[in-house]
């Protein structure tokens, strides 16, 4: 995606909250695609059209918002994964031509690079369950006081308390 076709988009983080077994097979297959396989997985997509209606297609199983520079470069740090399960390092961005892993978050963050698209990285991080629990329950949604559904810029104190 170039820098002209980025403009007025925003970086989205999307964790998955409920890990019910029987669901629709439309939802876990619109999961799927996200790459949110299992409970307490996120990843990283922008606010294009597609990707906001599968989330408003699975918002019943996942919270979503607007992710900040730091929160990445947290995630890339302690959650990231090559496909050999081995820690994200400098030397990986290197190695795809980024100087560091702040420069890899930046570009992450501006959508000059798309998050899955990235070389042997696994499109997904594995998260802990938030310290504290969730604040309130997770087949409410966030604005009626519980967990699922769009959350904008809380999603990144959700994913400190989880990384």
């Amino acid at each position: 995606m170039g820098e002209r076709e980025a403009k007025g988009r925003k970086c989205l983080s999307v964790v998955r909250v409920r890990g019910v077994s029987d669901i629709w097979y439309e939802i876990k297959d619109t999961l799927r695609m996200l790459n949110l396989a299992r409970n307490c997985y996120a990843t990283l997509i922008d606010d294009r059209p597609s990707y906001l209606g599968m989330l408003r297609k699975v918002q019943n199983y996942v919270t979503w918002g607007e992710v900040s520079k730091e929160t990445i470069l947290l995630l890339l740090k302690k959650r990231g994964r090559t496909v050999g399960n081995k820690r994200l390092t400098d030397e990986y961005a290197k190695k795809i031509g980024y100087e560091s892993l702040e420069d890899l978050a930046r570009a992450i963050y501006n959508l000059e690079v798309e998050f899955k698209n990235l070389p042997n990285i696994k499109p997904f991080f594995r998260l802990h369950p938030p310290k504290g629990g969730y604040k309130g329950g997770v087949k409410k949604s966030y604005k009626a006081g519980g967990v699922t559904g769009y959350r904008g810029e809380a999603i990144n104190d959700l994913i400190k308390r989880m990384a």
